[in-house]
């Protein structure tokens, strides 16, 4: 009989190509890990790994098996989630970027208090590894942005569900000249301003620089800081202007003025992202109603079709 954890930890040990990663990833040692995979080659009676003093990788079996489990794991999800009461109830893992925790926490409380068997856990996390995240069964929901609408491209064992446009802003310390809503926006009025910015290569430095290269570009190259609520901060403090998505603004700041941009503004979509097999848990599928929910009440942002969440 194979048993399921251990068919996980192949799992993730496929997905993340080494031991010491894939031990990093669920909590444990890499011993732990390495010994379980070794007790999962002797239930199917198969070498799994082929394993040096450095290295291990997948055989040919292994591999096979890492396929099947992915299967098995979600047949394993259904089965809870059609066993699973009707009132939502357990925790529930979401994985948000910082500004969208800061967003849709909120309404997440509110959730939760209205159900008192549901609780969750809310992550602030950055960069791009969320998504592995929840097909390894880490976290249940993620809020995800997608600023080239790819993001769901290849991930047939994920859900997405839309919530919202979120459009890039001008943002000024309030009493800016910019901040006059009587005057136009003139990015060009702007190149010799402070402009700050997030780091290169992240997807909303390249939004950014290609709103300002349709002005002609700026002065002095941004200054660069990690955060989009970083920035922000610094706007309200009088230190710079900057471009950033609407979102960022969602708890509110009166120090800093918003001013829509002129033109074709660069937008990202934001996501609700859940296991194909988990969104039929009643726990998962009021979260993401949850989210919808809240998404249509967020000002500023234009509002993506509801009736996919609608339906969980």
């Amino acid at each position: 009989m194979l048993e399921v954890h251990r068919l996980r930890l192949l799992l993730e040990f496929a997905e993340r190509g080494t031991i010491a990663a894939a031990a990093s990833a669920l909590g444990y040692t890499p011993s732990a890990v390495s010994q379980q995979l070794a007790a999962l080659e002797r239930e199917t009676g198969a070498a799994l790994l082929d394993r040096t003093a450095r290295t291990a990788e997948l055989t040919e079996a292994g591999k096979r098996l890492a396929a099947r489990a992915a299967e098995i794991l979600a047949l394993v999800e259904a089965a809870e989630a059609d066993l699973a009461a009707p009132d939502p109830a357990g925790r529930v893992a979401i994985s948000a970027f910082p500004t969208a925790a800061v967003a849709f926490a909120p309404a997440l409380t509110r959730t939760v208090r209205a159900h008192p068997g549901l609780s969750l856990l809310l992550r602030q996390t950055a960069g791009g590894e969320v998504l592995r995240l929840v097909k390894a069964g880490q976290v249940d929901v993620a809020i995800v942005d997608d600023w080239n609408g790819r993001l769901a491209a290849g991930q047939a064992a994920l859900r997405f569900y839309p919530l919202v446009t979120d459009p890039l802003v001008l943002v000024v310390p309030r009493g800016h000249w910019a901040s006059d809503p009587r005057v136009p926006v003139s990015l060009h009025k702007l190149r010799e301003e402070p402009w700050l910015a997030p780091p290169a290569g992240e997807a909303s430095r390249r939004a950014v620089d290609q709103v300002l290269a349709t002005a002609g570009g700026v002065a002095e190259a941004p200054s660069e800081f990690e955060g989009l609520a970083t920035i922000l901060s610094l706007v309200a403090r009088g230190i710079g202007i900057a471009i950033l998505p609407r979102l960022t603004l969602a708890g509110g700041d009166a120090r800093v003025a918003v001013r829509e941009l002129p033109g074709t503004r660069p937008a990202r979509d934001l996501y609700a992202a859940a296991r194909a097999s988990s969104v039929r848990r009643p726990a998962v599928a009021v979260i993401v109603r949850a989210l919808s929910s809240a998404a249509r009440a967020l000002p500023g942002a234009a509002r993506n079709s509801p009736e996919a969440a609608a339906n969980l």
